[in-house]
Parts: structure tokens; sequence; C-alpha cells
């Protein structure tokens, strides 16, 4: 592994009505950033907020030799098409995403690229002291622990998003043709070298998480469905156990019945509505497992845009990162709206 040349770092940052942590968010981001012996910029992409976040981030990037780009997107499309809308605008050879609520404080910004600038291709963060309730941490420690068995990449905490992404890995994210994008598994995917530091973490100072139950649950299938088709094969395994299971428990129950009587469990009928209830939910996970796939094959032949950038503002021109192509379809369709 040889160190990497860095001349511009990106920070891409997805935001979604966080009007009360911005002015905090931006002030420490850019002295964050300061410290760095090198060109960069911060990206901001609002997702579609319905407070004044997106005003607030076309007047930082309106200032004069600002270092923030604002990129609007026209509605909510999710925090992870917020910061794919975000690698498509920027141009660092080192990329790091950071969460706009300061859960995880921008002060590690330069400890992130000094780890890159070993050779790394993608640096993961674990949250050390980790602030959240245990209804948070433990789902948590069972996805990644999930994640690591399907991917074989031993990362152990994948719900941190500070983390750091060479060039090459962005550009093969944005190639690839997927609607549903889990972007730290995506990542892994494809780099050959990764890492994993210990950094801070805070507790949330400005409004509630913008992970609702329902929006965790969907980001739980993502994981489980985005990079492996393991669920599938599992399923066939567990399939082929019940039905053996259930030939062995109508064996017992026939031998029961004839050394015992009918009188020993009910004449059987509670039994058999056990074994009813059983099947019937195996067959409804089974079902719903293949709901996912191919709602997700759905998804994909549509081939409906993952976002719609709005206008993006940058106070000086700045082209972003060249264009890839796959398939006769480009990573990148948007033009800036450079300010003067």
């Amino acid at each position: 592994m040889r160190p990497y040349p860095i001349k511009c770092v990106s920070i891409v940052i997805p935001v979604y009505n966080e009007e009360d942590s911005l002015p905090e968010l931006l002030r420490r981001t850019a002295a964050a950033c300061a410290q760095l012996n090198h060109e960069y910029e911060i990206v901001l992409v609002d997702d579609g907020s319905r407070d004044n976040s997106a005003q607030m981030l076309e007047d930082a990037a309106s200032a004069e030799n600002s270092p923030f780009v604002a990129v609007i997107l026209n509605r909510n499309y999710g925090q992870h098409a917020a910061i794919m809308a975000g690698f498509e605008q920027c141009k660092g050879d080192v990329v790091i995403t950071l969460d706009a609520d300061l859960q995880n404080p921008p002060e590690e910004i330069p400890r992130l690229v000094a780890e890159a600038e070993k050779g790394f291709d993608v640096v993961g963060t674990v949250r050390g002291n980790r602030q959240d309730s245990a209804l948070r941490r433990w789902p948590s420690k069972l996805i990644n622990l999930a994640v690591q068995r399907s991917t074989g990449v031993a990362m152990s905490d994948y719900g941190c998003m500070l983390r750091a992404y060479r060039r090459t890995i962005i550009d093969a994210m944005l190639a690839c043709r997927e609607r549903s994008t889990f972007i730290p598994i995506l990542a892994n995917s494809f780099a050959r070298h990764t890492s994993e530091i210990v950094v801070a973490h805070a507790e949330r100072e400005h409004g509630d998480s913008k992970y609702s139950p329902m929006r965790l649950i969907n980001l739980m299938f993502d994981l489980i469905t985005c990079m492996t088709t393991t669920p599938l094969r599992l399923l066939s395994i567990v399939g082929f156990a019940m039905a053996g299971l259930g030939v062995l428990f109508a064996v017992a129950l026939i031998v029961l019945r004839l050394a015992f009587g009918a009188g020993w469990a009910g004449d059987g009928m509670f039994v058999l509505f056990a074994v009813l209830f059983v099947f019937t939910g195996g067959q409804f996970i089974g079902m719903g497992l293949l709901g996912e796939y191919l709602g997700r094959m759905y998804s994909d032949v549509r081939a409906r845009p993952r976002f719609f950038i709005e206008k993006v503002l940058r106070s000086h021109p700045a082209a972003p990162a060249p264009a890839v192509t796959v398939d006769g379809l480009s990573s990148s369709t948007s033009s800036d709206q450079v300010l003067s």
C-alpha cells in the first residue's frame, strides 16, 4: 500500500431540517478544514428541507470566496441519495461524508484525511462512547454483525456516516445503476484497503433524529438486500429444515397418539394449530423477502433518477469531477449556477 497524494478534500454533508444546528455546523466545519494543508470545499446538500435550511445554505455559498457549495434537491430523497448528489458535485481527491446534526464532531476531519493519505481506499469510523439510547445501539450492533457476515468486510460501525473515500471509490459508486444504495457497503465492495478509527460522539443538541422507526426498518431491509442474495439462500435452507421437522413432528404425533391415546394433548387440536402458525409465519417471511428483491428489480427496471438537483450554487467556478459513463448512462447530468 502506497501513500496517497491529496490535492483537494471535499466534505459532503446532507441537510434536512437542520436550521438550528447549521450556523454551528458551518463554523466548526470550516474551522476544521482550515487546519488542512490542502485545498478544500464543503458541499452541503439540502434534501428537501421544510424549514429555512435551504436558504441558509444558499446564503453561505453566495458569500465571497466561500468554501461552501449549496446543492438544492427539489424534494426529500433520503440521506444516501442526498450524499450521492453531493458526490456528483464534489471534486476532491478524498471525499469525507459528515452528518449535519453534529453528533460526530467536524474536528475529526483532519484525522480522517491523515489516515486516507496513508493509502487507504476507505476510512471508516467507530463511535466511541456512543450517546444514543440502548434502543438504537443494540439493533445497530446486530445489523453491523449481519453486514460483516454477508459482505466479508470487517468494519464494526456501518451506521456512522463520518467516513473518508478515495476519488476512485466515489467514481465507482457513481457508475452504479441501482436506485437504492447504502453507501458504506457499496464503497467497501470496491475497496481493496480499508481502515477504521475511533471518533468522538456527542448527544444531539437540536431537534430529533430524522430516522423514524419506519425509516430504520426500511434501512434494515436495504442493508439486508442491497449487496447479497444470502437471505434467499437462507430461506431455502429454512424451508427444507421446516419441512423436515414437520415430517418428524408428524411421525412423533402418530406414535404418541397410538401410545397414549387422544387425551394426552387435547385430541391434538392445539398442536395442529401451533404447527399451522409456524408454517404460516415462515411463508410470510419468505414472501416478504421475495417482495423486497422483486421491488428492487421493479425500481431498477423503471430506471428513474435517484434524485433531481434543482440548483447548485458556488461562489467561484469549480467544475465537478468528470462524469463516469456505464452502458451509455452518465453519472452526472446537472450543471452549476456560479455566483459572482
